[in-house]
């Protein structure tokens, strides 16, 4: 009876870390429910905590941003350790990490990344490659463990594009999010690059390294587990979407608006995507 309970109790935390995920994202959502059964639930429950994680450095402006990641850093860990936890998140996430053996090095570094969110940096490269591991990559990372099923071979071989898919999707949101990034945070990611006289040519710079980072990505893409590739490809053709959409645009754009894709147009990239992956077309 005592483990009917605890299953159930689990069950409903999984529940909330997927409700969080549709609530806050349509596209990761759409992304995975392309994943066979199996993925879903830990994939939930990862977004779940990293959502979480972000909402505290981003939204909680009238709090001690501070005190709450700290605390929930040490809540995290506490959960991992005891196997528990009465946050639902982080009972969903205690779960993962302890069934497919997720590095504490990773959460470690994603919790860094989003204390850096906390303080004016003026990001260097090195700087800006150590935000983009912990913010984006190793969330791939984390993933990548669930699709890998314990294979550690497997998941080595898959360590570079999953990175490389991270960064470019990170890359794309910075773009994305440069006028509420700076007007409303303060924030401008990129090295040697001022928000006001951002210009053509740095935009240039910008997309053709992310454009390498989606190259590298895709070899990767093509090489996941069946049952965990057509929900990656489903983010992919998203963000490669937008991507295509704020190449196209122009600077001035770029710094007056948040561009974005329709859910019509989502709802078209999954189903293509879907015929793609059915037809071995990937």
């Amino acid at each position: 009876m005592e483990n009917k309970f605890k299953s159930l109790y689990t069950d409903v935390c999984i529940e909330c870390s997927s409700l969080i995920t549709r609530r806050y994202s349509t596209s990761f959502s759409m992304g995975i429910r392309a994943f066979d059964k199996i993925y879903r639930s830990p994939i939930y429950s990862i977004y779940g905590f990293v959502r979480f994680a972000d909402e505290i450095v981003d939204t909680f402006h009238d709090q001690d941003k501070k005190y709450l990641l700290d605390k929930f850093r040490f809540d995290t860990y506490e959960a991992i350790e005891r196997k528990i936890s009465l946050n639902p998140v982080l009972e969903a996430f205690q779960n993962v990490v302890n069934k497919y053996n997720i590095g504490v090095d990773l959460i470690d570094a994603f919790l860094d990344s989003m204390e850096m969110d906390l303080y004016d940096i003026d990001f260097d490269e090195p700087l800006l490659k150590k935000y983009i591991y912990g913010s984006a990559e190793v969330v791939g990372l984390m993933c990548l463990k669930v699709f890998c099923q314990g294979n550690q071979k497997e998941y080595e071989r898959l360590v570079k594009p999953a990175c490389a898919l991270g960064s470019a999707f990170q890359k794309v949101n910075f773009l994305r999010d440069m006028k509420s990034d700076y007007d409303f945070r303060g924030r401008t990611y990129f090295p040697n690059v001022d928000f006001l006289t951002f210009s053509s040519s740095d935009k240039i710079i910008i997309e053709r390294v992310v454009q390498e980072e989606f190259d590298l990505a895709y070899n990767g893409i093509k090489e996941l587990p069946s049952g965990a590739r057509l929900g990656v490809y489903t983010a992919y053709k998203y963000y490669r979407a937008l991507f295509n959409k704020i190449k196209l645009a122009n600077v001035a754009e770029i710094k007056e608006n948040r561009i974005r894709i329709p859910n019509s147009r989502k709802l078209i990239l999954l189903g293509s995507s879907a015929l793609k992956n059915r037809l071995n077309l990937l």
